[in-house]
């Protein structure tokens, strides 16, 4: 398979160009021209402090997750040096051009980090990336996501590399001959316990001196995997991509019965992370016909029904409002008028807030301070009091408070910024229109004067967002910034909205079809069994910078926002056939 490819492979290094013409990462891969014949699509794992984006190319074979075939990620340039980049780059060409690799691109797919230390690349600085770390050492990195003021880039690798669950991880990087491996370098540890929660993976090292010899000894390690794999019928993974194949074959209601067991138990105050839990629930008993869910919904409002707890202050929140969204959801349930009329009544004590003492409609919802989730918080609730009390200045409301919220927040190209502060398109930030336009669609009159202009915008708005969908189906923490990181929430709730629209009609099915298909396996792989979660934002308020955007806490384990909105879109991915 390997054979005759010395002499071809030796030319084929001698034709990349020199580092020391090149000035940036973006020079660097421009002059790969052979990339774009083959079936790798670039994309960026993370970025610097400086804000560079961390470069890879991911094979689209690995993108379709067979599971009978073998997953490997290179790793080039943790060390910095020109020779692990244009090692890493002639493996990747030869797996990916060269005839004698056929047989293997067709039970292999071969992606990989290209520049994992760009800032120490381009400084000329070796593993040090410029912001005071050593990419070589220090593995596993701090856990705090993606908030390293030193090592940021590890930090990216390390989560990139758990969460993709690679059979085989390859680290192209010069090292002395009689040199060990020390303990907390990366492929030591990689090989000892799982990043992001997942299993663990095999991992090599590959010294790429001599150049001309790396294709050679890369090909030599990646046909023994070939056949480790073949010699077990194709069943043999890494325990991480055993892990993320196992998550992938759940079914909607399965991974919707798992988060049911950790999350939407409780509501001790009526705001929206644990409604939409409970909603979530509710669901789930009607998919299901059982009732449990259902009854201990019921259960958890009933101290709001019976007056024991007051469910919404005299100063509310806008998290305060979409709360009651649960009580509004119940209502368009319940067989008994007596109760049916109370849950209608406490989600009308909300919606009315968009009045004044005298009647008239507000301006907008209160407590919108100014922040494009303001859609989501108020929008749905005001639609859906319309619809239970059949009171048009409701539906008027949400139209109105939409307006105005695009006003504010809705930028040139109808992706929403965060808020006037800055023009970031934070993700969640996105999400929440999204899903809230989805809802409020649902409950709107199709002869009320205002729901073209609804219709409209929830259409541009996900027209914006398909355009921005990761090669891997996600969406990101900063929707058009494509090395912040792949965001959990966000990707459901667009997803979540996709699916509302397609089975309603607003939404061309041939065209949101395949992104929905792409994002419900992405968002499967970052959810445990246990309900634990890969990546999902902090709590974000009003932020005054991209940077401060891109330094929010990704949360890895169980999170109360993250599993009410993976709940939510596995209910509503379970209808859609």
């Amino acid at each position: 398979m390997i054979r005759h490819v010395g002499c071809l492979l030796f030319v084929l290094f001698l034709s990349l160009p020199s580092q020391a013409a090149e000035h940036s990462v973006a020079e660097r891969l421009s002059r790969e021209t052979w990339i774009k014949d083959s079936r790798l699509v670039a994309s960026a794992i993370g970025v610097t402090r400086r804000e560079t984006p961390i470069p890879c190319l991911i094979d689209r074979a690995e993108l379709a997750d067979e599971p009978n075939r073998h997953l490997v990620w290179l790793v080039g340039g943790l060390d910095g040096t020109d020779e692990s980049i244009t090692g890493t780059l002639l493996l990747l060409r030869w797996f990916h051009t060269s005839e004698d690799a056929k047989e293997l691109r067709s039970s292999m797919a071969v992606s990989a980090v290209v520049i994992a230390n760009p800032d120490g690349w381009t400084e000329q600085s070796g593993s040090r990336n410029r912001s005071g770390g050593d990419l070589l050492r220090g593995y596993p990195p701090p856990p705090d996501g993606y908030q390293s003021s030193t090592v940021p880039e590890a930090q990216y690798l390390w989560r990139w590399l758990g969460t993709q669950a690679p059979d085989l991880v390859v680290a192209v990087q010069k090292s002395a001959e009689d040199s060990q491996a020390e303990d907390d370098e990366l492929v030591a540890q990689l090989s000892r316990q799982g990043a992001a929660g997942m299993g663990s993976m095999r991992a090599k090292s590959l010294n790429p001196l001599p150049p001309e010899s790396v294709p050679i000894r890369g090909a030599k390690l990646l046909v023994e995997e070939s056949i480790i794999s073949l010699d077990t019928q194709g069943t043999w993974h890494s325990a991480a991509r055993s892990q993320r194949l196992s998550r992938q074959r759940r079914s909607p209601i399965d991974v919707a019965q798992q988060l049911a067991k950790r999350y939407g138990h409780s509501l001790k105050s009526v705001q929206y992370i644990p409604a939409v839990a409970v909603i979530g629930r509710v669901r789930l008993s009607e998919l299901t016909n059982d009732p449990s869910h259902q009854q201990d919904a019921e259960r958890i409002v009933e101290p709001y029904l019976s007056g024991k707890q007051k469910a919404i202050s005299d100063k509310p929140s806008g998290s305060d409002f979409s709360g009651h969204l649960v009580f509004s959801e119940l209502a368009q349930r319940t067989t008994d008028s007596a109760t049916k009329a109370k849950l209608i009544s406490l989600a009308k004590a909300a919606a009315d807030f968009g009045f004044e003492a005298n009647g008239q409609p507000r301006e907008a919802m209160p407590e919108h301070v100014e922040m494009s989730d303001a859609v989501f918080m108020a929008c749905p609730i005001l639609a859906q009091v319309g619809r239970l009390t059949g009171e048009t200045k409701y539906h008027d409301m949400s139209v109105r408070h939409l307006a105005f919220m695009r006003k504010l927040c809705v930028r040139p190209d109808e992706l929403y910024r965060n808020s006037p502060l800055n023009d970031a398109a934070w993700g969640r930030g996105n999400g929440f229109p999204a899903l809230g336009l989805a809802l409020t669609l649902t409950d709107l009159p199709a002869e009320h004067p205002g729901r073209a202009e609804v219709l409209r915008a929830f259409q541009e708005h996900l027209a914006a967002l398909r355009t921005h969908q990761d090669p891997t189906g996600m969406w990101h923490q900063v929707i058009d910034v494509e090395g912040s990181y792949r965001e959990l929430t966000a990707t459901c709730m667009i997803s979540f909205a996709m699916l509302r629209g397609m089975k309603q009609g607003w939404l061309d099915r041939a065209t949101y079809e395949p992104c929905v298909r792409k994002s419900w396996p992405a968002i499967l792989a970052r959810i445990g069994n246990d309900g634990s979660l890969i990546d999902v934002c902090e709590g974000t308020g009003k932020q005054m910078s991209l940077r401060a955007y891109l330094d929010r806490k990704a949360i890895l384990g169980p999170d109360d926002r993250g599993g009410a909105m993976a709940l939510l879109v596995a209910t509503e991915m379970a209808t859609f056939h």
